[in-house]
């Protein structure tokens, strides 16, 4: 599935990693760590979801996202 993830630089010094589809965020130090972090984030989500028989979101489209 394809999901979103927004990684923006924040004021608190550290790179802010938004899953819009799932309103969770989470960061990192680096741009890639923050990108790690939110793929490990997006896939916690996406097995949990699975395991508990809950739904998962559907994949938002940038329009969507970006309004």
């Amino acid at each position: 599935m394809r999901y979103s993830m927004v990684i923006q630089w924040s004021d608190d010094e550290a790179f802010v990693v938004t899953l819009p589809e799932f309103d969770c965020k989470t960061h990192g130090d680096t741009y890639e760590e923050a990108a790690r972090h939110g793929h490990e984030v997006l896939e916690m989500l996406i097995e949990s979801s699975l395991e508990d028989g809950t739904p998962l979101p559907s994949p938002a489209r940038f329009a969507e996202i970006t309004e």
